[in-house]
């Protein structure tokens, strides 16, 4: 997508220098800087410490970090798979929601035998990359004939609604639930963006926005709660959200406060969709609620905030009073009956058990 008018990618594997290189979203939208990783232990850092998010990328970076893994468990030009399986447990334990995680590294490690070369792997971490931004361009495609709809039907700006950032920082390249968005837009179709900041981390308006703003999109951010008014008073016409986790009878683990604004949509009868590739699913998992697992995250997450001073410097300030007691859940599921439809790579799906598994086939 467009930065400054140039395209870009949320990550890139560089040939000449043999490294990854990723934004770092943490210090989005107040500074852009690509920085590289190297070894196997800077993909965790750079997973766990939200360098990089969003779980279709963390699977793209994941899926490098097997390859420099790989690297890094050869001796004698033969790879120790002991050493490797042990890397890619290392790598899964950067964060456990996000089921991309897993699905990328373990897709890779069982591929590999003693006799896989290296270029191989490479060439399975750069497929795995091309593939989500394959996907997501046709989430979006699948997902355009529904702002089309939208608009045809009352001849103005559609009105869209989204939390956190499903966008292409998160992705790769065209985002989950920005897909539609961006392709409308594109298209000629007046599209506006209803941007939630997302505490505590402002996915929303830090990076949501930025990315809109890059690429022309008109968007208004609003505080977090302030999605049912909009509904109330028929401000927004749809929702559009992302997935961490999917499971197979169709809960949505996406980032916490999506399921309050699926209950605001459900009472307004406004269409709440759930953008997301199939890697996002979780076929083996039946309960939401009782079997995704939510990160609490460090509570520095919720007692501070970062922001620009008038000296234009990154500046991080307590919001809150010392010594108080802070839960930083990270997730939060909707369950299917609040969903009005997935949109996948394979087209859209009611969020339920036996139209899933028939997008495993």
């Amino acid at each position: 997508m467009l930065v400054k008018g140039k395209l870009t990618q949320a990550i890139q594997w560089n040939e000449e220098k043999y490294t990854l290189e990723v934004i770092d979203q943490r210090l989005l939208p107040f500074k852009f800087k690509i920085i590289e990783l190297k070894t196997s232990q800077q993909i965790f850092d750079a997973i766990k410490d939200m360098v990089v998010r969003g779980a279709p990328v963390i699977g793209g970076t994941a899926a490098y970090g097997m390859y420099i893994a790989f690297l890094e468990s050869l001796e004698n030009g033969k790879v120790n798979i002991q050493k490797l399986k042990n890397k890619a447990i290392f790598l899964k334990s950067s964060r456990p929601t996000a089921v991309n995680l897993m699905f990328a590294v373990d897709s890779i490690f069982r591929k590999i035998s003693t006799n896989t070369k290296a270029k191989e792997v490479l060439s399975w971490a750069k497929a795995y990359a091309q593939k989500d931004i394959d996907d997501c361009l046709q989430i979006g495609k699948a997902g355009l004939p529904l702002i089309e709809d939208i608009y045809n039907n009352k001849q103005e700006t559609v009105n869209i609604l989204t939390h956190c950032n499903a966008g292409w920082l998160a992705t790769g390249e065209y985002g989950t639930a920005t897909a539609p968005i961006y392709l409308a837009h594109d298209k000629g179709i007046p599209v506006h963006v209803w941007v939630d900041e997302t505490r505590p981390r402002n996915q929303g308006a830090n990076l949501t926005a930025w990315e809109l703003q890059q690429h022309g999109v008109p968007f208004t951010i609003v505080a977090d709660n302030t999605g049912g008014h909009l509904m109330q008073h028929n401000m927004v016409d749809m929702c559009i959200v992302g997935s961490d986790r999917t499971t197979v009878n169709g809960d949505v683990a996406n980032k916490i406060g999506t399921y309050l604004k699926a209950l605001a949509a459900y009472d307004n009868r406004i269409p709440f969709y759930v953008a997301l590739p199939l890697s996002t699913i979780d076929f083996d998992m039946k309960d939401g609620i009782k079997n995704i697992p939510i990160e609490k995250r460090d509570t520095e997450e919720l007692t501070h905030m970062s922001g620009i001073n008038e000296n234009k410097e990154i500046q991080r300030i307590r919001v809150f009073p010392e010594n108080v007691q802070v839960a930083n859940y990270a997730f939060d599921v909707t369950p299917a009956k609040y969903i009005t439809a997935l949109i996948t790579e394979k087209g859209i799906v009611q969020a339920e058990k036996q139209a899933i598994r028939l997008l495993k086939s």
